[in-house]
């Protein structure tokens, strides 16, 4: 599958995700981040080792959608997770795999950036699997707290 194929299918299962209604989680989690992008993404990095994470991959959308005609400032697209709790995901709930790891964007607007998240809690919403309850409450928290950290001055 070619990048622009992956990248396609990305985007609609995260679209398809953030459609469906939920009473219990707000879907988004956003903030601007008033440092120019090259410094945000740094930060982003650090805040995610610091929670206790690793950054597993940084994938550059902005080539991408680039090549494909759209003029686009730097986008970045930063998988994370923490190794022995995905690979124990993987083995016992295979449907969570293309939610994970956890993700968020992070692009540059003007001098500042902007990054956001899915809720982790939507996961709660879609596939109720009481065993990971606490662990997906954990990631929601991680999340508002490295984008917190992140909207820091």
């Amino acid at each position: 599958m070619n990048f622009n194929a992956s990248l396609k299918i990305m985007l609609w299962a995260l679209i398809l995700m953030l459609s469906v209604q939920t009473a219990r989680a707000e879907e988004l989690l956003m903030v601007r981040i008033e440092r120019p992008f090259d410094d945000a993404i740094n930060d982003l990095q650090i805040a995610i080792q610091e929670h206790g994470y690793q950054v597993a991959r940084i994938q550059r959308v902005d080539v991408g959608l680039a090549s494909g005609g759209y003029a686009t400032a730097e986008y970045r697209l930063v998988f994370f997770g923490k190794p022995a709790e995905m690979r124990e995901i993987e083995d016992r709930y295979p449907q969570l795999l293309p939610y994970l790891p956890l993700k968020i964007v992070i692009f540059a607007e003007g001098n500042s950036a902007l990054a956001l998240s899915y809720n982790p809690a939507l996961l709660q919403t879609f596939f109720k699997i009481d065993p990971l309850q606490s662990r997906v409450q954990q990631w929601e928290k991680d999340i508002r707290s490295i984008l917190n950290q992140l909207s820091r001055p």
